[in-house]
């Protein structure tokens, strides 16, 4: 009876320390789960952030484009409407007075209107393409600082 009472004893322990083991085992699992159900929920923020990020970027880039699109367009048609003769460009020039050696009546040379040369007006229209992309592009870069890198 004495050897029975101590083999009880002796698998008690043992079913206290499996016990024990088994407990350990189950806090430890629980910790990680909730470990990573925290990093999920996290992940699952930056994503919903890095959408809604992307989602600006594209409307931004949506709506720079259609602008620059419409600078462009509107500066083809006025370059068409000068080619056409409907428009004219206005050139704000001045001519300096020439001092004349001798005393007499005044007179104009030239009295033709200014106008711009066929190379300047070339010119003159593909300055003001690359400064309608040169704006659009600042204005979108300012608009991406704004409502993405601060937020």
């Amino acid at each position: 009876m004495n050897w029975l009472v101590t083999a009880l004893i002796a698998l008690g322990f043992a079913l206290f320390f499996a016990c024990g083991q088994l407990i350990d085992e189950r806090d430890r699992a629980l910790g990680e789960r909730d470990k990573t159900q925290l990093e999920l929920a996290g992940l699952r923020e930056a994503a919903r952030i890095s959408g809604e990020m992307l989602a600006d970027r594209d409307e931004i880039d949506r709506t720079r484009t259609q602008e620059l699109n419409h600078a462009l367009s509107q500066n083809a048609d006025l370059q068409l409407a000068v080619g056409g003769g409907t428009q004219r460009l206005r050139v704000n020039a001045a001519c300096p007075a020439t001092v004349p050696a001798k005393t007499g009546t005044g007179g104009v040379a030239d009295a033709a209107t200014a106008e711009l040369s066929a190379d300047a007006r070339s010119d003159y229209f593909t300055l003001r393409d690359q400064l309608a992309v040169s704006r659009e592009m600042i204005l979108g870069l300012q608009d991406h600082m704004r409502r993405i890198c601060l937020r």
